[in-house]
């Protein structure tokens, strides 16, 4: 009986989320799109969670937003073209997540040109 016990107890260890799934805060100097993924993916029963989840919104909405700042005007030029009604941030969010996953070999880039790459592709402009 103990070993039986024994070895549930090692399977149920085993199948535990180890802490490779928690967030670091290596993650928070978003050096590549992994990093990123990994604060909007942080699990709420993570420490961290608050920051990550704040801090991933924070860098996807940032970017955008120069982007938008950054081609206003006559002569700007913009990358993404949102369909009417245009998705929520949470919506528009969660479509990334979902993106950046289907998309490993993403992961390794910097995030802004991840993040960019999934828009242009997702909501492109008609030229």
């Amino acid at each position: 009986m103990k070993r039986l016990l024994a070895g549930f107890l090692l399977c149920a260890a085993l199948m535990a989320p180890g802490p490779a799934d928690a967030v670091s805060e290596e993650d928070f100097k978003v050096e590549n799109t992994r990093a990123l993924l990994n604060l909007c993916t942080a699990s709420p029963d993570d420490p961290m969670y608050s920051s990550a989840i704040h801090f991933c919104h924070g860098y996807l909405v940032g970017a955008f937003q120069y982007h938008v700042a950054a081609n206003w005007g006559p002569e700007g030029y913009s990358m993404v073209c949102f369909p009417h009604p245009v998705p929520t941030r949470d919506q528009a969010i969660n479509a990334f997540i979902e993106w950046a996953k289907d998309h490993p070999e993403h992961m390794n880039e910097m995030p802004v040109e991840t993040e960019f790459r999934f828009l242009a592709e997702k909501w492109p402009c008609q030229r």
